[in-house]
């Protein structure tokens, strides 16, 4: 079987999975290779993700690694049986490696959570903002990649307005005041917000700046809710990049976070409030 040249996202994490499988249960590639009557390169391009696995290859190495998380094998199943190409394939080439990673993860997650401290997300951006927002990169981008990275969060946005996972966004008070472009665009962001939190597909609460402490991170991020808590991940964003991560470690150390956060942050309801009160200032003061 030919080689992937560019495993997916999803591709990519069953050769993860399969990796902490071996490790958790103490081989090498090698001793695996040999259980499985393989060669130790086969156990290398499945665990890169470009060598392809199937449902009874996985199962094989699952009991040869003694794993007994059956939920967790179960949901990799599911996930080696996926043969649909994401929409976001299309834009292979067009935009970067990244872009494509953060659609994917966004499509197959069963829940989403974003917290961002200095813009709204980018999944309930207006047009206008989301292009002040391309438009501050440096050093600045081509007017045509301007349109292409348009066009494709947009079309992210569609997954959450056609049924997609239920999407819980934190936004901080600080991501509510920042202007890109004028008051008019934040304006006609924070209206757009008011009608987001509206409906039975997104839940929009406030982090306001007077609560006693922060006990979220300090950079934007989203957590993908997986089939299982194993197969969670986050998306952080970085100055020139994004960073996934899928270990058990730091995935506990954000969950934390979040139901800390969702301790202080306001209700549905206080938020909505809150966010009128700001679009109200914004335009008395630029009125």
């Amino acid at each position: 079987m030919a080689l992937r040249p560019n495993p997916t996202l999803r591709q990519r994490r069953i050769g993860t999975e399969l990796r902490r499988m071996r490790e958790q249960a103490g081989l090498g590639g090698s001793q695996l290779a040999r259980k499985l009557g393989i060669q130790p390169a086969q156990i290398t391009q499945m665990e890169s993700g470009k060598g392809g696995v199937s449902v009874e290859r996985l199962r094989t190495i699952a009991a040869a690694c003694m794993c007994g998380n059956q939920q967790l094998i179960d949901a990799l199943t599911e996930v080696t049986t996926e043969r649909t190409k994401g929409w976001w394939e299309e834009y292979r080439g067009s935009v970067s490696s990244h872009l494509l990673d953060l659609a994917e993860l966004e499509e197959s997650a069963a829940r989403l959570i974003t917290y961002t401290i200095t813009f709204v997300p980018g999944l309930l951006q207006t047009d206008a903002y989301a292009a002040s927002v391309f438009a501050r990169a440096i050093p600045p981008l081509p007017h045509h990649e301007v349109d292409v990275r348009m066009d494709f969060r947009m079309k992210r946005q569609q997954v959450i307005r056609a049924g997609g996972p239920p999407y819980a966004a934190f936004i901080h008070e600080a991501a509510l005041r920042m202007q890109f472009s004028g008051p008019k665009v934040l304006t006609e962001q924070l209206e757009a917000l008011i009608k987001h939190s509206e409906t039975s597909a997104v839940s929009i609460r406030a982090v306001p700046f007077d609560i006693e402490s922060l006990p979220g991170p300090s950079e934007n991020l989203i957590y993908a809710e997986g089939a299982v808590p194993e197969l969670d991940s986050v998306q952080i964003d970085t100055t020139h990049n994004s960073l996934i991560l899928d270990s058990p470690a730091p995935l506990a150390s954000y969950r934390e976070m979040l139901a800390r956060m969702a301790s202080v942050a306001l209700s549905e309801e206080e938020s909505r409030d809150f966010i009128r009160q700001i679009k109200k200032e914004i335009e008395s003061k630029h009125g």
